[in-house]
């Protein structure tokens, strides 16, 4: 029986997908995991590929056409199947959606100095939108010159966005002819970032032209967006210098179980990461442990001169930081609860896991499943504020304070209560590593439904954190002390640690947050019952 292929929601965020490229036609013989067609969203252009065997027989979407999530996309079946049961209803959302397209291509044409002024053979690179809050970058340093040879994948400059600082790579061979940033400047997404073709080349005129619509409708520019989100990790790392071929569908799932993609081996098409892969990959304990160490990072350092004041520019990610939790603060009414746990089952239990050969975990990657798994029994905690409703999440995605240089980040792990202490401290480690070396995409620090900071490690035994929004609560996480303890009516030393959580009080009350507490106390102090 024919199966109908519909358009996939490949982000949150996107409602319509646009067909770049067909790489099928009707009458072609298809296998699971041959690449369909390319699928232009709201943020990048994926590979789609095929889940089903059989012959294309339908396509619902012309090349270059856009169509809305779940309307028909193509049918496949067995050779000469009658489907006309099934391309009557596939007609109207197709037909619809060129309609939807008229008013769009009148808008790029009301800004005729943008095609007209563009040489042949020159490529305008619009500043890329590298997160969904993302309405400017900074262009924090340029890898390339004006004049300078520029070849596909080379690394033309350091984009701050909201959240952090990528690399933005080239996707076109040529000679850089203008830059339309300067060091140091910001610009708003699709403004012209730099223009590059042939030597000689006058581009005098184009820079001029930076008519955002249109901009930001050119399939090449939404594959540079593409390829920056894609290839956002560090050059210098040999695991992330080349693109993984992964299925749109394996990527999103890795991204949801916090699976690094570059451990995996693909099982598809000349390796090819599928579906299947991300559902039976087990990280080994080896992958864990030779994880990049997650070391602390303080503020940059600033000199002192007697006498002398000084200024430091505000990064982007400074000035973002500033904004976000003032809005934070001053909207969210914060409450705070402490607790004390006494760790030492939690340290005998650390260090019966560490004896196991090729493992190693922290009392943080201890911290974070059982908050997870706390969470599971507390789902108000694990809720966000949307004005006249509370949205009650689905998942359980934390996401850890990292500090770096230029202030803070927070790396998500998908589905932390579905993970075991092995492949948490592997994701921790990787995600931390790389959020150090401005490695880490935009979409690792996305979609958090509760926050962890640890100052335990700087000796810090008990303070409190500002929300993270939309998160409803973040929970503060002291360093563990040697303190005396009543114990069976006798004085003895214990292991304490103090931990805090700042309530969000329009979604948390008071004994919802303390009955979450007196369940993550019970968890750490008696770390076996997180097997129950």
């Amino acid at each position: 029986m024919a199966e109908v292929i519909t358009m996939p929601r490949l982000s949150d965020t996107m409602t319509e997908g646009k067909v770049a490229k067909w790489h099928k036609k009707v009458g072609d013989k298809v296998k699971e995991g041959d690449i369909l067609a390319e699928i232009e969203t709201d943020k990048a252009v994926q590979d789609f590929e095929s889940e089903v065997e059989g012959t294309l027989l339908y396509v619902g979407v012309e090349e270059g056409n856009a169509a809305v999530v779940d309307s028909v996309l193509a049918i496949i079946g067995k050779e000469g199947e009658d489907i006309s049961g099934l391309t009557g209803s596939a007609a109207a959302p197709s037909a619809s959606e060129d309609k939807k397209e008229e008013p769009q291509a009148e808008t790029a044409a009301a800004a005729p100095e943008a095609s007209a002024e563009v040489p042949s053979g020159v490529e305008v690179i619009t500043m890329p939108r590298l997160s969904d809050t993302m309405t400017e970058g900074k262009v924090a340093k340029w890898h390339k010159n004006v004049g300078d040879t520029v070849k596909e994948g080379d690394l033309l400059a350091e984009i701050e966005t909201d959240k952090a600082v990528q690399d933005f790579e080239s996707e076109f061979n040529g000679v850089l002819l203008k830059q339309g940033v300067e060091e140091g400047g910001a610009a708003p997404v699709d403004s012209v970032l730099a223009i590059i073709g042939p030597a000689g080349t006058d581009v005098s005129g184009v820079g001029a032209a930076k008519p955002a619509a249109a901009s930001s409708e050119k399939p090449a520019e939404q594959k540079t967006e593409a390829k920056a989100e894609e290839k956002a990790a560090p050059a210098a790392s040999a695991s992330f210098s080349d693109r993984v071929a992964i299925s749109p569908l394996a990527k999103k799932m890795a991204q949801d179980k916090g699976v690094d993609i570059n451990s995996v081996q693909g099982s598809g098409e000349n390796g090819r990461i599928v579906k299947k892969d991300i559902e039976n990959y087990q990280p080994s304990a080896k992958t864990a442990a030779s994880a990049p160490a997650a070391s602390a990072a303080a503020q940059v350092a600033v000199s002192f001169v007697q006498g002398e004041d000084t200024e430091s520019q505000n990064s982007q990610v400074r000035n973002i930081i500033a904004k976000r939790l003032s809005e934070s603060k001053f909207s969210a009414p914060h409450y705070y609860l402490m607790v004390e746990i006494n760790m030492d089952k939690a340290i005998e239990a650390r260090k019966e896991i560490n004896s196991l050969p090729d493992t190693k975990i922290s009392f943080n990657d201890m911290i974070i499943k059982a908050t997870a798994v706390a969470l599971r029994k507390h789902p108000q905690v694990n809720s966000s504020w949307a004005g006249d409703k509370i949205i009650h999440r689905g998942n359980i995605n934390i996401g850890v304070a990292v500090a770096i240089p230029d202030g803070l980040v927070v790396p998500v792990l998908k589905n932390t209560d579905q993970m075991t202490y092995t492949q948490i401290s592997a994701a921790v480690k990787d995600m931390a590593g790389r959020a150090k070396n401005k490695g880490l995409k935009a979409n690792e620090m996305e979609g958090s439904t509760f926050s962890i900071s640890n100052l335990g490690m700087f000796g810090i035994e008990t303070f409190t954190s500002i929300i993270n929004q939309p998160n409803a609560a973040i929970l503060s996480v002291g360093a563990i002390i040697e303190k005396p303890v009543v114990k069976n009516g006798q004085i003895v030393v214990g292991n304490i640690m103090k931990l805090s959580l700042a309530c969000d009080h329009r979604v948390v009350d008071g004994a919802t947050g303390a009955q979450f507490l007196q369940t993550l106390k019970t968890y750490l102090e008696s770390p076996l019952t997180l097997l129950l």
